[in-house]
């Protein structure tokens, strides 16, 4: 069976658009997931990590998953055979013994939620090489865990490869907000309305990747500092 094709009408079921989606996986996984992942999930481009499908499906209201994507009939425990009043009556003894943990076969073993926070992603990509506008308009809400600097206000992706090796292309990079940088900082800049993530020099915005000479920045030069790269 099309994995793929299936993911799709469910989600088209749903009515849910890709990046809901994203966004629901996202919040549940330990690293952001964007819609061009889910579309090429969807298109048989690649299959999605083992988590991630089942987040879809938990997404998605799957019960049987033998069932949906293979077509093939399991035992159902008793527990998704009851209609919704009788579900909630369940849920609501579970949520009472899960009090108590003289319920539970191994209190240690209960590991709660990692906290998480949305941040901005950016779609237009802060450019690495060419040079792209920053559109505030154009963003996506992720969430993110302990792991990103909690300095961070928003996140954008790199473009390009002048700032190899820290920064690859299609890299995510967090971002304080702040209107000055220190000299050898990397930060995001709007140089006369294009786009950088680059090292700040002496009049010179720098690339890390050799390749790339320094951009100078002249004096009737317009330049705009976004923030400081936190995180990455």
């Amino acid at each position: 069976m099309n994995y793929g094709k299936i993911l799709a009408q469910l989600r088209k079921e749903k009515k849910y658009n890709q990046y809901k989606v994203a966004e629901y996986i996202s919040r549940h996984s330990k690293k952001p997931y964007s819609h061009v992942m889910v579309s090429q999930w969807e298109n048989g481009y690649s299959l999605p990590p083992v988590e991630q499908f089942l987040l879809m499906c938990e997404l998605y209201g799957v019960i049987d998953i033998q069932k949906t994507f293979r077509g093939i009939d399991i035992d159902i425990p008793d527990y998704y055979k009851l209609n919704t009043q009788g579900k909630n009556r369940a849920n609501e003894y579970i949520s009472m013994l899960a009090q108590n943990p003289a319920f539970y076969d191994d209190a240690s073993s209960i590991v709660s939620e990692p906290i998480t926070r949305s941040l901005r992603l950016y779609d237009l990509p802060a450019a690495a090489g060419t040079g792209n506008y920053l559109d505030n308009d154009s963003f996506i809400e992720i969430y993110v865990d302990e792991t990103v600097p909690k300095s961070a206000d928003f996140a954008v992706k790199v473009s390009g490869d002048s700032m190899i090796p820290r920064f690859v292309d299609g890299q995510t990079v967090f971002i304080k907000k702040q209107e000055t940088l220190e000299i050898n900082e990397i930060g995001v800049f709007a140089l006369n309305n294009d786009s950088f993530i680059k090292k700040l020099g002496e009049r010179t915005l720098i690339s890390l990747n050799p390749e790339y000479p320094p951009i100078p920045i002249n004096e009737n030069d317009s330049l705009y500092v976004f923030g400081k790269v936190v995180g990455g």
